[in-house]
């Protein structure tokens, strides 16, 4: 089985209206998790991230943010970044235009309740998203997308090497994706800590989007 963990330069170049990294000068880094908040995983990710003083953003399914305001608000509390991923996790190439921008919009609706003035972003669930829902979605939204992806969700994946692979792939503004679900948990658990150590031991800060 062949996992991508560094996004190919061919797909970003085919892909120009999309955000797949930063540039930066130094060493900076933009963690971002996936699928919560859920109070299963969430609150063990923000303590990873206050022991390190690492800033993240936190792409929403948005009846998660409905589900686990708490969640959420303990997000916001800690200096993180809510964003945008749909409120119910729609799959982009399954789901009609209007279908999509509504659910998005409905989604960033529930957000905005708990964080009025952040910047709109959005990434599309499972990196699928047509060229019309993203040319729709491109005139509120920047579209945020991945330069490293852990496949921490693969649960076929060793942990090790869900780590090893996810730090061979890093470079300086790179976006990484973890994901704070119940799927992802055991692989997340064994590699966050341990990425978040590797590069704060590199002189590396992590920032919000």
């Amino acid at each position: 089985m062949v996992r991508l963990y560094k996004t190919p330069w061919l797909l970003k170049k085919l892909m120009p209206g999309y955000t797949w990294h930063r540039e930066v000068q130094g060493k900076v880094l933009y963690l971002t998790f996936d699928d919560g908040p859920i109070p299963e995983i969430t609150p063990w990710v923000l303590e990873q991230l206050a022991e390190y003083k690492a800033k993240a953003t936190f792409f929403c399914v948005g009846e998660n943010v409905a589900k686990h305001q708490e969640v959420a608000q303990a997000v916001l509390a800690q200096g993180h970044l809510l964003a945008n991923h749909t409120y119910n996790h729609l799959k982009g190439w399954q789901t009609s235009l209007p279908q999509y921008v509504a659910n998005t919009a409905k989604c960033q609706e529930e957000l905005e309740k708990l964080q009025p003035s952040a910047p709109k972003l959005f990434r599309p669930p499972y990196g699928r998203i047509s060229g019309k829902q993203g040319q729709a979605l491109r005139q509120t939204y920047e579209l945020i997308m991945w330069d490293v992806l852990t496949n921490d969700y693969d649960q076929s994946l060793a942990p090790e090497v869900c780590l090893q692979q996810s730090i061979k792939s890093t470079q300086g503004g790179s976006i990484i994706v973890f994901h704070d679900s119940l799927k992802a948990q055991r692989n997340m658990m064994h590699a966050l800590p341990r990425y978040l150590e590797h590069f704060t031991r590199l002189g590396y800060t992590f920032e919000t989007l």
